[in-house]
């Protein structure tokens, strides 16, 4: 018996934020004419909490009283509400003494608290179900397919309010307005807030997005909330547009009324492009050299970088390539590239000798070296990976399988790694915040269910083969899925053909917006210090993009590259979003998502050591044993080996450490920290790592000396290589003046101070 008098869902007015205007409608609710367990009862629960991950959705339950994670298991929790605690949780012949309504209205103690008052709504629903028997789910039960949220896109002035409306569509063509019980998340608390019941708020300024969750569907609208700054429509008409970047980003600007930043100096430009193309500092020479270089013009331009026609095509005075263009040229074609990016891929790659012998970790590295080296397109570069296999000594993709054994972890790797997004949840339910379900996980890893792995005839060699059968099975059913690429056809058990194939031609293609995406949001990241998606690797969908125009262009363009990545650093590096300077304007300070202008950051680990190194002129000592990192024990690498070129993380190295070197265990750019601490000012101040470079006897410093320099030239000389700039009149004024008054043998400790003044200068340690 099924309950079928219609049940009134919600009723409300609904306003519609249009450009330009607000209009306000009546939002009328459907009603619910058939109570089923599957589309009613579990929402409800999901809604109030009783099925959260703090309460009995709980890997364990609460109190004898276990249900699954929002719902996701419908015939498990029917016969936990239904066959449990003696029956009393379901009483159809008297529903007000079930203790699924006496508890949550706290009719009874319920440690949980009051989820719901008698009568509500909420109780209502439940109290009808049980009434009419407490039908189970049905097969022919209707399945939701989609949800939709009113309005889709909102703008909004500073501290408005806007009521959201959700829609649920089901496989037998109905609909329900489930506004009710829809959970809703914001996904920047700072700019608009969302209350249970689906109110927005305004609380900030720029942009954000609010989330409505309903049986494991999502829906996403935007926020957005321009600034108050009072800026001309002619800033940004005016602004400098190279390529199809700079038109999106500006629109994204004039849509959140932020100005642009002015493009950037010389000085500040050579320094930031070496440092996030190469990971280095430029020499003082190559400073003065593009410094005093005007562009002869003669050179042909890249050609155009417009993906699109209409998307920002080629734009006066752009027929010859200025010296910047040459200078980027250049860069793309350095050794210290292949050292840096090659370093990149080994951290996302986690190559590392914990878990492979050092034959196999060198061979893993030199594998992404050459392949870096060769400019290998990067849906190339994935393929091998992912259909690898023979000997991990002779073939170093190999070991992507003996670093990843075990196939849900080939599956979560590859996911996180390639598609830049997480099905880690999924494994033991449905993905809370995405649209993965349990079943499809198992799916995706039965792809890499008959990758094995047995020992070979070297030290460190294993051979990576595919055996012609093996499935994982789903824990929840007891059952083996059908192997399947996420949102992919699925591949018959019984299929001979190695399933890694499948999965690499799903993956790679040009037409999969996950992988361009995710490759173009690393990418992006590197050279802005934040990816358009943020964090760089969380590419679900309730984490939209600042500029999801801009993203999609991008990682279009990348395809009909295909896959050039230095393609599409060229084309980042010659836009004038990249080149803004880094100095605020009164109008962008507060800006941190929109690239308004260049946003300052401190060095990585690595490349900051390698530049204190380079400025004094002494190499950095590495040894292998880490249990005497501070004995000056155990192996080491030739000296000279700078820290962007290591293989290896199993490095004694204070500082590395100290500066948020990731130890390359799990795939997550978690793993790497950039956040500045007492331990590092510190160690800058007062460590080992930058007093015994500038005391050494054989440093910059002593050959600056040795060779009679005159003064002058060598404060020249400490800025431009450290700073890559030239001192103010006033900063070498002020240092020559100490110079100039000390006494014989008492120069050289002044220009330490001086060098040591400007390598632990925030102007230094930041990229700018």
């Amino acid at each position: 018996m099924s309950f079928s008098r219609p049940l009134a869902c919600f009723a409300g007015s609904l306003l519609l934020a249009l450009p330009g205007r607000t209009t306000e409608s009546t939002a009328t609710a459907l009603t619910i004419t058939n109570i089923t367990f599957r589309n009613h009862v579990q929402p409800v629960l999901a809604k109030m909490g009783c099925s959260s991950g703090a309460c009995h959705g709980a890997a364990a339950g609460q109190n004898g009283f276990k249900l699954s994670l929002r719902g996701y298991d419908d015939e498990g929790d029917y016969l936990t509400l239904t066959r449990n605690a003696l029956g009393r949780r379901i009483i159809p012949a008297d529903p007000g003494r079930s203790l699924l309504l006496l508890k949550p209205t706290t009719t009874l103690p319920h440690k949980g608290g009051k989820r719901f008052e008698v009568g509500s709504l909420e109780y209502r629903v439940l109290a009808e179900w049980i009434a009419a028997g407490a039908p189970g789910p049905k097969t022919d039960d209707p399945r939701i397919e989609r949800i939709e949220i009113l309005p889709e896109h909102l703008v909004l002035k500073p501290a408005a309010g806007q009521q959201l409306i959700v829609h649920a569509w089901f496989s037998d063509g109905h609909s329900e307005d489930v506004t009710r019980w829809a959970k809703y998340s914001a996904a920047n608390a700072s700019v608009a807030q969302v209350d249970d019941n689906g109110k927005v708020q305004v609380v900030g300024n720029g942009g954000g997005a609010i989330t409505a969750w309903y049986l494991s569907r999502i829906a996403i609208a935007s926020v957005t909330i321009p600034y108050t700054n009072k800026v001309s429509p002619a800033a940004f008409a005016k602004a400098p547009k190279r390529n199809f970047i700079d038109e999106l980003a500006i629109e994204k600007l004039q849509s959140l009324n932020l100005p642009p930043s002015p493009r950037c100096s010389d000085e500040e430009f050579i320094r930031r492009a070496f440092l996030d193309t190469l990971g280095v500092l430029p020499t003082a020479g190559e400073v003065r050299a593009f410094l005093a270089e005007t562009g002869d013009g003669n050179s042909p331009l890249t050609p155009s970088l417009s993906p699109r026609r209409g998307e920002g095509g080629r734009r006066r005075g752009e027929g010859t390539a200025s010296k910047r263009d040459q200078l980027i040229e250049s860069l793309l074609q350095r050794p210290e590239f292949v050292d840096y990016w090659t370093y990149k891929w080994s951290d996302l790659l986690l190559v590392q000798s914990k878990k492979l012998k050092a034959p196999a970790m060198w061979s893993y590295y030199n594998w992404i070296r050459n392949n870096v080296a060769a400019n290998t397109p990067w849906d190339v570069f994935v393929r091998k990976i992912l259909t690898a296999q023979g000997s991990t000594l002779e073939n170093g993709a190999a070991n992507f399988y003996v670093l990843h054994e075990d196939p849900r972890l080939m599956a979560e790797t590859t996911s996180q790694a390639f598609l830049g997004m997480s099905v880690n949840c999924a494994k033991c339910h449905n993905h809370p915040m995405e649209k993965w379900t349990n079943k499809q996980y198992y799916e995706f890893a039965n792809l890499f269910a008959r990758v094995r792995a047995k020992t070979g005839a070297n030290d460190g060699d294993d051979i990576i083969f595919v055996s012609n059968s093996g499935d994982i099975v789903q824990p929840l059913t007891g059952k083996r899925q059908p192997p399947a690429p996420l949102d992919g056809n699925p591949l018959p058990f019984d299929d001979p053909q190695d399933r890694r194939e499948a999965l690499a031609d799903w993956l790679t293609s040009p037409n999969n917006a996950y992988f361009s995406r995710s490759i173009v949001n690393r990418i992006w990241a590197n050279f802005f210090g934040v990816g358009i998606v943020d964090p760089v690797d969380d590419l679900r969908a309730t984490n939209p993009a600042s500029n999801e125009k801009l993203l999609s262009a991008v990682a279009r363009y990348l395809a009909d590259q295909k896959f050039d990545l230095k393609a599409l650093m060229r084309a980042i590096l010659q836009s004038e979003t990249y080149q803004r300077s880094s100095s605020p304007l009164p109008g962008n300070a507060t800006d941190s998502r929109f690239y308004a202008r260049y946003y300052p950051r401190r060095l990585m680990a690595e490349v900051l050591l390698d530049a204190c190194s380079q400025v004094t002129g002494v190499p950095t000592e590495f040894r292998t044993d880490l249990r005497n990192e501070n004995r000056g024990l155990g192996e080491k690498y030739p000296l000279g080996f700078r820290a962007i070129q290591l293989p290896d993380t199993k490095i004694a190295s204070y500082f590395l450490k100290t500066f948020g070197r990731p130890d390359r265990e799990k795939t997550c750019e978690c793993e790497r920290t950039a956040e500045p601490n007492v331990a590092q000012m510190l160690h800058i101040a007062n460590g080992d790592t930058l007093n015994e470079k500038l005391m050494a006897k054989d440093n910059q410093i002593t050959k600056l000396l040795a060779e009679k320099i005159p003064a002058e030239k060598i404060v020249e000389e400490a800025y431009l290589s450290s700073l890559s700039r030239f001192p103010t009149a006033g900063e070498k004024k002020k240092i020559l003046n100490v110079l100039e008054d000390a006494k014989e043998g008492e120069q050289r400790p002044l220009i330490e101070d001086m060098y040591w003044a400007l390598l632990s200068s925030k102007e230094f340690l930041f990229n700018h």
